[in-house]
Parts: C-alpha cells; structure tokens; sequence
C-alpha cells in the first residue's frame, strides 16, 4: 500500500547498514546514514559527522522540519529504554 501523497519520504531502515544507527536529513532533502552521532549545523542546514561515518540514503523533499529530523535506529533505542529499566529493578 502506498502512504499518502502529504507523508513524506523516509529511508526504510531494513536498508540502513549494519552499525549505521542514526539517520538524518539535511535542508535541501538529502538523507544520510551516520555511524556516529551527528552534529547539527544549523548555518549549512545539514547534519554533520566525519565523511567516512556518512553515507548517502536517499532523496527526499526539502522541507523546514529538517533539524528535527535526526533518528536513531529502532532497535537500539528500545534496547536502550529496556536496559535502563532493568538496571533500575535489580537488587544491589
């Protein structure tokens, strides 16, 4: 099924490389995979990380939410929440 013509395109991360875990978009629409935590450079309008932690994901449409766009891998992040959880519940 198609998503609507109002939802903007987001790269699908079953595509993202393994230990690429953060996913962002720059101001001209441009997606990029990073290996390390990107940096917000608001007067570019892009993300920024080392070149070789960057790789191209996609094309999508420029849009003005683009500094909210930073994503970090699915997986991680509820393995991320469910570890801090079970650190709190165990006995010391």
């Amino acid at each position: 099924m198609d998503a609507p013509a109002d939802t903007p395109w987001t790269p699908d991360w079953s595509q993202a490389p393994e230990g690429w875990d953060w996913l962002a978009q720059d101001a001209d629409g441009r997606w990029f995979w990073y290996r390390t935590e990107p940096q917000l450079f608001w007067a570019g309008g892009l993300w920024r990380a080392n070149s070789r932690n960057q790789q191209l994901a996609g094309q999508g449409a420029a849009h003005d939410g683009w500094a909210d766009s930073l994503q970090r891998r699915p997986a991680l992040t509820r393995c991320a929440a469910q570890g801090s959880q079970g650190a709190s519940a165990q006995p010391r």
